[in-house]
């Protein structure tokens, strides 16, 4: 039998308060003071409230360019549309895979006036040689995004990537994602292979859970564990824990990034300001 490894915990962060849009609260989990990013990915906020005063005034028109941005939602509903002429209606267990690629202009707005918005974003760096290829979407509805159980108690929704022969919807992304949504039972266990030459963290969103390896370590809502290296994942309940495991292959490529715009120097930002200047995007 082949021998396996557990990946344990390098690193683990707490999110910090942040805002962006015209005003949307949020905890800001990549992209912070303490963790400028984990390669490939550049971003990872969530998004959770039940006061519209925090959320109401969405993200009015802003442009990307150089990355992908994953929207994924656990409750509410965000409308988007883009200078590209497309439009979608995002609910609960849905997803946005949005490839920015060369340049796109997009707004994201709240189609709710009341109740819970809850959700992630995370930004997938491209590598250079796709950094100015076409846009494109992936919009998927939630009953797109199968769910499975694994091991002793635990519901896997698979956004990108493949488990135990199920392939998540997201398809063709350099980086090869694995996007996972694990809720483990009050006293569950699983393993979650990892392919092994990807970067892998775990954010918990709900409850607490430990990750075991050499070292165990327990992980908490609003936590971040960075893993080292291995081919697998094992996780036990402590708490009724809900988390995303999200694992991506290395670009191991200079990053330059200026607010909205990731490239790899300084002249092709410079560039990109320019282009959106000029309505290029």
């Amino acid at each position: 039998m082949a021998h396996t490894n557990n990946r344990g915990v390098e690193r683990v962060l707490t999110g910090i308060p942040a805002t962006d849009g015209a005003g949307v609260r949020m905890t800001r989990v990549i992209a912070t003071p303490d963790l400028d990013h984990f390669d490939p990915f550049l971003l990872l906020d969530e998004f959770r409230s039940d006061d519209p005063n925090d959320y109401i005034a969405g993200f009015p028109d802003h442009p990307h360019r150089g990355f992908e941005t994953v929207t994924y939602m656990l409750a509410g509903y965000m409308q988007h549309a883009d200078n590209k002429g497309n439009a979608g209606l995002l609910g609960p267990g849905s997803v946005q895979w949005m490839t920015a690629g060369r340049g796109i202009v997009h707004s994201e707005m709240p189609q709710q006036e009341n109740g819970l918005m809850w959700g992630f974003q995370l930004w997938v760096n491209l590598p250079a040689v796709d950094k100015m290829c076409e846009p494109r979407y992936q919009d998927i509805p939630a009953s797109d995004v199968p769910a499975v159980e694994i091991g002793a108690g635990a519901t896997v929704k698979i956004i990108a990537g493949e488990l135990e022969g199920t392939k998540g919807p997201v398809e063709g992304v350099t980086t090869e994602p694995l996007y996972v949504d694990v809720h483990i039972d009050a006293d569950g266990e699983v393993t979650l292979p990892t392919p092994v030459s990807h970067n892998a963290f775990v954010y918990v969103y709900e409850g607490s859970v430990s990750i075991i390896a050499d070292q165990s370590r327990t992980i908490s809502r609003g936590e971040i564990a960075l893993l080292g290296a291995g081919d697998q994942l094992t996780v036990a309940a402590v708490e009724k824990p809900r988390f995303i495991l999200v694992a991506g292959r290395p670009l191991h490529e200079p990053i330059a990034r200026y607010g909205p715009f990731v490239m790899n120097t300084e002249d092709e930002i410079k560039q990109a300001i320019l282009d959106r200047q000029a309505g290029n995007f």
